[in-house]
């Protein structure tokens, strides 16, 4: 599907966009994944490398997305090494469980300045390379065109879905993904004319990652591991999702290979929530963090956050 083809993506090491890299990678793209951690993101890299024999991946590690110089000079080198950049991926993020009279302005700031900032400088880093991917591969649309034919010049942001209907102590992530929204949203406009393709990614909870072991309790956790091993194919159930379970980076995944394949050549501006449907209820009463014991909104009230979950501070009280 992707044979040639090269992906950029931030935040490459984590749970969710390794596994976006993995499957590009395996459909025959070569990838550059970007990261703070060097090791980490180095030995990342190489693992990814092994899905596909003759695969190129590189790893860049000291790479803050908040510092557009630092991250442009990760873009320029992937190009320079792969031969250019044709899907570009903007994963990195930033988040913990806080209520508003719990949040300093400097964390508030730091999450905006990670998700917003660093999406925005990923699409000013990468953008006229995927331009130039856009002519270069015009995809099956084109005149006289092989119908199965994958063009190049295509973004994704990693979203999320609290903003939708507000969820508690999550304001920032909320504030700074609504915002990822809207930047991809000016993308899709001003850049579509130009043949580049840009589009948003919404996970639900996602099985199985660091991010949802940060906004579950530990109880919780267990919980979901038991039954998906009771369960098999049922990846963790969750009476609360309308689908019945939480997803998994396969999930997420797919929904990339979607959005970067032939298929996706004329799907721009979209958000595309791949929750099983839990942000239609999101809003209502049912718990917190996903803790069964913070019910909306007696702990508020009470001002005691759970102490179950890992991602939260460290004191009890709010």
């Amino acid at each position: 599907m992707a044979y040639g083809r090269v992906a950029f993506v931030t935040g490459g090491a984590g749970d969710i966009c390794s596994a976006q890299t993995r499957a590009l990678v395996y459909l025959g793209a070569n990838a550059c994944i970007i990261g703070r951690n060097a090791e980490k993101t180095e030995t990342v890299a190489r693992d990814i490398a092994k899905v596909r024999k003759g695969a190129k991946v590189i790893g860049i590690g000291n790479v803050d997305v908040r510092n557009f110089d630092n991250l442009k000079a990760a873009a320029d080198r992937c190009a320079a090494e792969l031969g250019g950049i044709d899907f570009v991926i903007a994963g990195a993020a930033g988040n913990f469980v806080a209520p508003i009279a719990g949040l300093s302005p400097n964390a508030f700031k730091t999450v905006l300045d990670i998700d917003t900032i660093g999406t925005f400088n990923t699409v000013k880093a990468t953008v006229d390379y995927l331009v130039e991917s856009a002519s270069k591969y015009p995809g099956a649309s084109a005149a006289g065109a092989d119908p199965n034919a994958i063009s190049g010049g295509k973004f994704i942001a990693v979203s999320a879905t609290f903003h939708y209907t507000g969820l508690p102590m999550q304001a920032h992530v909320s504030a700074a993904k609504a915002a990822v929204d809207s930047i991809v949203a000016s993308v899709a406009l001003e850049y579509g004319p130009r043949g580049v393709m840009a589009n948003v990614i919404a996970p639900g909870p996602i099985e199985g990652t660091e991010g949802m072991s940060r906004l579950s309790s530990t109880d919780h956790v267990a919980d979901q591991a038991s039954k998906s091993a009771r369960q098999p194919g049922t990846r963790g159930g969750s009476p609360s999702i309308p689908s019945g379970r939480w997803g998994s980076v396969r999930d997420i995944s797919d929904a990339t290979v979607y959005l970067f394949s032939a298929t996706g050549d004329n799907v721009n501006g979209h958000v595309l929530v791949v929750d099983g449907g839990a942000w239609r209820r999101q809003g209502s009463a049912i718990s917190v963090g996903l803790d069964p014991g913070m019910e909306y909104p007696n702990f508020l009230l009470a001002g005691e956050m759970s102490t179950k979950l890992k991602g939260g501070k460290s004191k009890s009280k709010l």
